[in-house]
């Protein structure tokens, strides 16, 4: 199957209906529960910087953000990624760490290589190498596995790079990939990538090419897809560009920024290029909008909102503060001569994640 569109809701569409269409005669019962499965699948995003979905059912710049944020740090911690995605406890073998994280795959360890960098310095040394390729899932994970039944090995086998006519194409291979959950988090997270190392290279962001093995849905997420597809197509958002420098020095103050912001502190975002710095700003919108956020916090998100220098996020903060719970009043609330239980949500959408 080879699927291509301009845009991230635009190539969701395609998947999605391809795989709605297969129910039934492409079903298969793995360990994880029963799914839908196209087996040999490339999708082709023309413009990588559409990357983020505009859906009211998809739009998780949040949890995007935060997962690729935990893998240019190199950390494999649990408590880092499991601010962002609660469900993330289920695949750690002893609830401190994730077998199969990619930061210290991607950006080395102790036991391995910096292959971003790798790949950086082997273009930087020869533009047209087909030798730049970072390699995530290992032969001794499969081994592993046999000995120890391990509740995550990557799912992504390898990444490689080409630059071709000034621009930098990035493919990506994937062994297995769940439609609904991974992909829209996959994709934002190698484009992102893409994007880092095109800066560094001092060249333009090409096409992103995803090739998967096993592209999937499963049975429990066949309602939510068609909830969103019943929105229909979504408005063509592109996120800015990155700044034309050297990436690098910034991303490590971003990485401190997240840090604050994850452990209630408040960063100095002033010395931040104004694309880095709106990343920023989005990590406290959802430090202020979580599940327990008092009414000081919450009540500044309009002016978290109204420094963005884009308009771009507009729709994604505007979901957060809608969702952002509210506090429960000492008294009753009275209208109209009744008392309304105040712990009652305002609308359904109120619990939505």
């Amino acid at each position: 199957m080879y699927l291509t569109a301009d845009t991230i809701d635009d190539l969701l569409n395609k998947v999605y209906r391809r795989l709605l269409r297969k129910r039934g005669a492409g079903d298969i019962v793995p360990t994880k529960g029963t799914n839908t499965e196209i087996y040999g699948a490339l999708l082709l995003l023309k413009n990588p910087r559409a990357r983020l979905s505009q859906s009211e059912r998809k739009n998780t710049v949040f949890s995007c953000l935060g997962e690729f944020l935990w893998y240019l740090s190199g950390s494999n911690k649990l408590d880092f990624i499991q601010y962002y995605i609660k469900s993330y406890s289920e695949f750690s073998d002893d609830n401190e760490t994730i077998f199969g994280a990619y930061g210290p795959r991607l950006f080395g360890s102790d036991k391995a290589p910096n292959q971003v960098q790798n790949v950086i310095e082997t273009l930087r040394a020869s533009s047209t190498s087909r030798r730049a390729a970072i390699q995530l899932y290992h032969g001794e994970d499969l081994a592993q596995n046999l000995e120890k039944r391990r509740k995550d090995l990557p799912c992504t086998c390898t990444l490689q790079f080409t630059v071709r006519d000034h621009q930098l194409h990035a493919m990506v291979m994937m062994r297995s990939n769940d439609a609904f959950m991974g992909l829209p988090h996959d994709i934002f997270a190698f484009t992102m990538l893409q994007e880092l190392i095109a800066r560094s290279l001092g060249v333009e962001v090409g096409q992103y090419k995803h090739a998967v093995g096993s592209l999937h849905l499963y049975a429990t997420d066949i309602q939510s897809v068609l909830d969103y597809l019943d929105e229909g197509y979504q408005e063509r958002v592109l996120m800015p560009h990155m700044p034309a420098e050297d990436p690098w020095p910034t991303v490590a103050k971003v990485l401190e920024a997240e840090r604050m912001v994850r452990q209630g502190k408040q960063p100095e975002l002033d010395q931040l290029p104004s694309y880095w710095a709106d990343l920023a700003r989005l990590l406290q919108v959802y430090r202020y909008s979580r599940k327990g956020a008092r009414q000081a916090d919450r009540e500044k998100l309009a002016d978290i909102k109204a420094q963005m220098t884009t308009d771009v996020y507009d729709l994604h903060i505007a979901k957060r503060q809608r969702q952002a719970p509210m506090p429960v009043p000492s008294t009753p609330l009275l209208f109209d001569g009744a008392a309304l239980d105040a712990r009652q949500p305002a609308s359904a959408d109120s619990n939505k994640r």
